[in-house]
């Protein structure tokens, strides 16, 4: 069986930023066993596999060890296939997925993902894990999967340099380190050694969660955010209750076909 692949760079505007994802297009639903050694074969932070059902598309999300419920820049580079390469020609791209019904709006050149906003509560965590990260924060939340670790500035965020050995300590998903941006409203790094991705170069469903938080902390409603890893992420972030809209570019990488 040959699968159609595409390698996207997304939340960025340059080749080689961002966080690349695959996409794979599907006819038919896939095993999951399939699915999942597809996803490690490809070896990023996540796979996406994209099958069209009528006005809808299947979306779901593999990094190279677990199916997750919610990916955005996979979501990104899925839109951007769709729209760039399959000359999609509506405005808006529908998907159904494990997090219900997501959209995509074209906007110019950037593409919103509209997303559920995340709920938070007071968390803790073992001394261990906050030890791990090398300093400790000023606040700590938790989401419906992740932590968020909140710090004084951009610099600590920038200086973290984690045991990941002990970040596995943490009962979630990942663990999201936040402070206020130097030049943006709100800078971030994630780590999700848990699922096999020690630190994610940007992470759409992490704003879930920060979205609302800043929006609370600055009191605005429109922000723009900094995913501060290697490779560097930019998004556009809008909170609209219940539920954020993130917005970003997208560049194709590679173009392919697989055999499996």
């Amino acid at each position: 069986m040959k699968i159609r692949i595409f390698q996207v760079d997304a939340f960025t505007e340059n080749l080689f930023g961002g966080n690349p994802a695959a996409v794979c297009l599907l006819t038919k639903t896939l095993p999951d066993e399939l699915m999942q050694k597809i996803a490690a074969e490809n070896n990023l932070a996540e796979t996406a596999f994209v099958t069209e059902t009528g006005d809808l598309f299947n979306l779901r999300w593999c990094t190279p060890k677990v199916e997750v419920d919610l990916c955005g820049h996979a979501t990104l580079a899925s839109a951007h296939v769709i729209f760039h390469h399959l000359d999609y020609p509506k405005k808006t791209i529908r998907f159904t997925s494990r997090s219900g019904v997501l959209e995509v709006r074209k906007e110019k050149n950037l593409l919103v993902l509209n997303f559920p906003a995340d709920t938070l509560q007071k968390g803790c965590l073992p001394p261990i894990v906050t030890e791990s990260l090398g300093m400790d924060p000023v606040e700590i939340l938790k989401g419906k999967t992740d932590f968020l670790l909140v710090y004084e500035n951009q610099h600590q965020i920038e200086m973290l340099d984690p045991d990941f050995a002990g970040l596995c300590k943490a009962t979630a998903r990942g663990i999201i380190a936040t402070a206020k941006g130097d030049k943006s409203d709100f800078v971030s790094r994630f780590f999700a050694p848990q699922v096999g991705i020690n630190e994610d170069s940007v992470t759409g469903s992490a704003h879930t969660t920060l979205i609302p938080y800043w929006s609370d902390r600055l009191g605005k409603k429109e922000m723009t955010a900094i995913q501060l890893s290697e490779r560097r992420g930019y998004l556009k972030c809008k909170d609209l209750g219940k539920r954020v809209e993130i917005a970003g570019q997208a560049v194709t990488y590679l173009v392919g076909e697989i055999d499996v």
